[in-house]
């Protein structure tokens, strides 16, 4: 991987105006489409609402999305319920009446029914399906509705070879059932091309955690082959299915491995035309701008005629990162407050919406503000809204996903597909985020005015 370029510092570019930002974020906001003093939207906002102004009972709701895939029945999920309550020190009112029903013999299959059903309800709004077939229907209504959709197969790092190659052969099925049934939907311009030309409309995204068995930091060459030898053929089938293949980024001490083995893959003669391919930024890094200059020279000098598609997100690991700096003695190497990494990401938006003669952005965000940003930079810096695509998670960006598509830009839901086993970490980390206090679910659900989310960091 030729990263090893003497780069120039990055060229500085404008802010668009506030003004021009507002302009935006406030046509988001009118393009919303239901009415949040009746939609279900709204509802469900105020539940996530209450869950998140009471941190022990959310704490509990979250260890028992963990164990209730284990539990053997409503009584046995029920009882998991009560301990993980009775722990609280200083019960509040909710906590207490949850629990005293959980207690009650007559009430207590009842209250495991509600909990189980609550998990399910929780993983059936984040996770699209079991699988590609089961998720079919889903993704072909928000074709319909002028929105594209990027698959993720859920479970997290593998433990042997066997389950690595099985991985494999799940992310090569998914992508021939759904090139294969994609293919007779009806044409959407607008999600099919850009700038640059053609955009698949299958899109799947892979982990290279999940390609090996070892893939660790300590020693990376290990896990390099094995990881290899199986995106390169993943690499081979979207080439020839015509399907756009995303390597997503996971925690740091991944990162390297997973640059230099991507960018060495496509660097490689067969794939100098295709597939379609990216990576993840995550703006929470504060090396990230240095990252991304790296990747630009690396796009510039690989003579590849397909542009190199870059999703932009927060990222998903904070936690982690905190916990393993602190614990080896080293600074954290992520933004440790909200407004830095705010502003670091609209610096990363404006530099890859300068960059689209190399690089496809995908700007990945529930953050009101952020996302009129992008809009507006796309506007003074790339020239059109055509340059810039905007993702965000199934379950979380519903209504931000149906109004940028009523506004004509191309917006993809990133769609899990899996097993609630198998999505247990995935729907703990939606859970954390749908319930952060920076949450726009919250914000919406609570009596605070929108327009105040899109003030500068």
């Amino acid at each position: 991987m030729n990263t090893g370029l003497n780069l120039p510092a990055p060229p500085l570019t404008p802010a668009p105006s506030e003004d021009l930002v507002r302009t935006n974020g406030r046509r988001l906001i009118a393009a919303l489409r239901s009415d949040p003093a009746l939609s279900v939207a709204r509802l469900n906002a105020m539940a996530v609402g209450r869950v998140a102004s009471d941190p022990d009972l959310r704490a509990a709701l979250f260890r028992l999305v963990d164990v209730t895939p284990m539990c053997r029945d409503l009584s046995d999920i029920s009882t998991h319920l009560t301990a993980l309550l009775g722990e609280i020190e200083e019960p509040t009112r909710s906590v207490r009446l949850i629990r005293g029903a959980a207690l009650r013999p007559a009430l207590s299959r009842t209250a495991g029914f509600f909990a189980r059903a609550g998990v399910r309800g929780m993983a059936s709004r984040f996770i699209a399906g079991a699988d590609a077939e089961s998720a079919l229907d889903e993704l072909s209504d928000l074709w319909k509705r002028g929105v594209a959709s990027t698959m993720d197969l859920l479970g997290e790092a593998t433990v042997t070879e066997t389950e690595a190659d099985t991985y494999l052969e799940r992310c090569e099925h998914t992508m021939r059932v759904l090139a294969g049934k994609m293919a007779g939907w009806q044409a959407q311009p607008h999600l099919e091309t850009d700038r640059h030309g053609f955009v698949p409309r299958t899109n799947l995204s892979v982990k290279i955690s999940a390609m090996t068995p070892n893939a660790r930091p300590d020693s990376p060459g290990r896990g390099v082959a094995g990881a290899s030898d199986r995106l390169r053929h993943l690499l081979r089938v979207a080439r020839d299915l015509q399907v756009h293949l995303h390597v997503d980024m996971e925690s740091l001490d991944l990162r390297e491995t997973v640059t230099e083995l991507v960018f060495d893959l496509l660097a490689e003669p067969e794939f100098a035309d295709g597939p379609s391919a990216g990576m993840v930024l995550q703006g929470y890094l504060q090396d990230s701008p240095e990252e991304l200059e790296k990747w630009l020279g690396w796009q510039a000098a690989a003579g590849r005629s397909v542009p190199l598609s870059v999703r932009l997100v927060k990222g998903a690991y904070w936690d982690h990162e905190v916990v393993e700096a602190g614990q080896a003695g080293w600074p954290a190497p992520v933004f440790t407050d909200r407004a830095t990494c705010d502003r670091n990401f609209e610096l990363l938006t404006r530099r890859l919406l300068a960059s689209t003669d190399l690089v496809r952005p995908a700007i990945a965000s529930h953050n009101l503000r952020s996302i009129a940003h992008a809009m507006a930079a796309a506007e003074t810096i790339a020239g059109g809204h055509d340059a810039v695509e905007f993702q965000v998670l199934r379950g979380l960006g519903d209504d931000i996903q149906d109004a940028l598509s009523d506004l004509g830009f191309r917006v993809r839901t990133y769609s899990p597909i899996g097993d609630l086993v198998a999505g247990m970490a995935y729907l703990v980390r939606r859970l954390l985020e749908n319930t952060s206090n920076d949450s726009f679910l919250v914000a919406r659900a609570g009596t605070e005015n929108l327009d105040s989310l899109l003030v500068a960091p």
